[in-house]
């Protein structure tokens, strides 16, 4: 997972070097506007004593790539996963039809048709499983598809077409121990080390290794708003609304359109790592 403040303090610092403009309240602004920045995600000034009307959680795993024999790679994810994300989902207020399932009976199942099956069984790194074509992890994969590759399929421009139709039929619904195997044993484990430019050889103690999610991962979070924390109205800007839902929902409406659609996480952002794409689903 991706801690809740990491993301945050992120997002936080690609706004506050972006140059885009936004609409509020037919207002033009500048998503890197200070004050703007300090109402939404908390004064940096510790003096201050309000805190920020924007609120995230941990970013957590939803599809998890895994090497195939057939395929390259397939995504997989599990029935806790899935049900943990509908739940999550059901905090907004809506419900989706397409996760309207029982995913305790979808263990070992593949959309019918998937890429990644050799006489219905996938291996997946060294491990075989013996799988079922399932209309209901079919449906899932569309749904998620299409969410998370969002485009017209009819444009031959379309960046997501390739990505939107793999997960259609690469999709790999596990039981929850062996996805649990697979998250655990299959993320990228590098050996980083520091070289004395005095003697050419390893720093004393300067030996380390880091831990990485695998390319093509999928991760998800909320976001949630609450009104903005400060007593006077004028204070506010073009974020004070006439009630407090309304001021909530502007500060969505910001987070929405102002948001970058990639995103670096993490600290070793000068040897290229932690890229993320985001995909706003509301």
């Amino acid at each position: 997972k991706i801690e809740a403040s990491g993301l945050k303090g992120c997002i936080r610092e690609a706004l506050e070097s972006s140059a885009k403009q936004i609409q509020i309240n037919s207002q033009n602004v500048n998503v890197n506007d200070k004050n703007l920045l300090s109402l939404i995600f908390g004064p940096e000034d510790t003096e201050e004593s309000h805190s920020g009307a924007l609120t995230f959680t941990d970013a957590r795993i939803l599809l998890f790539p895994v090497k195939s024999l057939k395929g390259v790679f397939a995504w997989i994810t599990c029935p806790m996963v899935l049900e943990r994300f509908k739940e999550d989902l059901s905090l907004t207020g809506t419900t989706q039809q397409e996760l309207s399932v029982d995913f305790s009976t979808l263990s070992n199942t593949v959309p019918r048709q998937t890429n990644v099956c050799i006489d219905s069984k996938v291996v997946l790194e060294e491990y075989t499983f013996v799988v079922s074509n399932n209309d209901q992890t079919a449906q899932i994969a569309s749904y998620l598809a299409e969410k998370i590759f969002p485009g017209d399929p009819g444009d031959p421009g379309d960046p997501y077409k390739f990505w939107r139709e793999k997960l259609k039929k690469d999709l790999v619904i596990l039981a929850e121990d062996d996805f649990n195997q697979f998250v655990k044993t299959s993320t990228e484990i590098i050996t980083r080390t520091k070289i004395d430019n005095k003697t050419g050889t390893v720093a004393s103690g300067a030996l380390w290794t880091e831990e990485y999610l695998p390319q093509d991962t999928v991760l998800y979070s909320l976001a949630m708003a609450s009104p903005i924390r400060v007593e006077k109205d004028e204070a506010k800007g073009v974020l004070k609304g006439n009630d407090p839902l309304e001021e909530a929902q502007k500060v969505l409406e910001f987070f929405k359109s102002g948001c970058p659609e990639v995103l670096q996480i993490g600290g070793n952002q000068t040897i290229g790592k932690g890229l993320v794409r985001i995909q706003i689903l509301q």
